[in-house]
């Protein structure tokens, strides 16, 4: 007998509740094929949540993620929110830290149908198939910050167990990809890359069949347009990976396709599209649902295991895109829920 597993959904706001509803309406039809068996719980965050609790997460919603199995979330933010004593970001950095979500995995990918939207060369792009593997909880971003009239500083740390965690997950994901590992710094400079690059040789050592190469984050910028075929698995610190990983973003042409997923230790997974709330459409019922479509599928496969689920829904999104089915972000005219109709139909 298969246990219920428990989902935390966080619609948040914008089109997230959308494309949230076009996720579940997926996973139904997925979990019915492979006998997924499985409870949501839907939770107020961000602007949502500022307006339900008066904070972007709320004690009751942090208490439900932190019992669930999964979480799923769409999006965040918006012009309502600018002047708000605390913002809907503010939300998502706090619960990343709470439930210890040290690990941002984005997988970049290029659909064949989708070639001609990318604003490189087709030569360019052809085969690329990498993960960004992003430190999440570490450096700059939660260092000290201090801003005066005619001075500021912002400080970066990391410590090795920082360090030697985030590698670690990036050659355990490489032993099942292409078995090669870039690992990204700026040794040259910053004692935080020195100590990374060390870190990383050491780790190398546990894992044989894996190659680790070293990319000081300048150049590695200038190959991920360059030569963007020669990585498998990229691995970085948190202000590098925030850059990179956008940067990335702009190879397959479109955010509207691109899933990610947070991991922490031994807590449950974040899977969530890398785009924004776009509030401009929210409501037209015209959104892009495929980057949460597909963050689904990330979920069944690194959070349950499920493997056939996951390949189910790729494949379906493939499918679906060569028959010409796009939303009108990628050049079509299909609305959400005929985008997610037609994957449900070629599962």
């Amino acid at each position: 007998m298969t246990m219920t597993k428990k989902i935390v959904t966080l619609a948040g706001d914008g089109i997230g509740p959308e494309i949230m509803a076009a996720g579940l309406e997926v996973l139904e039809a997925v979990a019915d094929k492979i006998g997924f068996d499985y409870d949501i719980d839907a939770k107020p965050f961000g602007g949502a949540g500022i307006d339900a609790c008066g904070h972007p997460l709320p004690k009751d919603t942090l208490d439900a993620a932190k019992a669930a199995d999964a979480i799923l979330l769409a999006a965040i933010g918006g012009p309502k929110y600018d002047n708000a004593t605390v913002r809907p970001e503010q939300g998502l950095l706090a619960i990343r830290k709470e439930l210890n979500l040290f690990a941002n995995i984005r997988p970049v990918r290029i659909f064949d149908a989708l070639k001609h939207l990318s604003p490189l060369k087709p030569e360019r792009i052809e085969g690329v198939d990498f993960v960004v593997v992003r430190e999440l909880t570490g450096g700059i971003y939660f260092g000290e910050h201090k801003l005066e009239d005619e001075a500021a500083r912002d400080i970066n740390d990391y410590s090795a167990q920082e360090i030697r965690r985030i590698i670690r997950k990036a050659f355990e994901l490489a032993q099942v990809r292409g078995k090669k590992v870039t690992s990204i710094d700026k040794q040259n400079v910053l004692a935080t890359s020195k100590l990374w690059r060390k870190v990383a040789e050491e780790v190398a050592l546990e894992f044989p069949d894996v190659t680790l190469e070293h990319q000081l984050v300048d150049s590695a910028a200038m190959i991920m347009i360059t030569n963007p075929s020669r990585f498998d698995v990229v691995v970085t610190e948190n202000l590098f990976g925030d850059i990179l990983s956008d940067e990335s973003s702009v190879l397959p042409g479109t955010l509207g396709v691109m899933p990610s997923a947070s991991h922490s230790e031994n807590g449950p997974s974040l899977y969530e599209p890398i785009h924004g709330s776009a509030p401009d459409i929210a409501g037209k019922g015209i959104a892009n649902p495929v980057s949460m479509i597909l963050s689904v599928a990330m979920m069944l496969r690194e959070s349950f295991g499920e493997l056939a689920g996951a390949e189910m829904i790729e494949e379906a999104v493939d499918k679906t895109f060569n028959q010409g089915i796009l939303t009108r972000d990628l050049g079509g005219q299909a609305s959400t829920a005929e985008m997610t109709a037609a994957i449900i139909a070629n599962l």
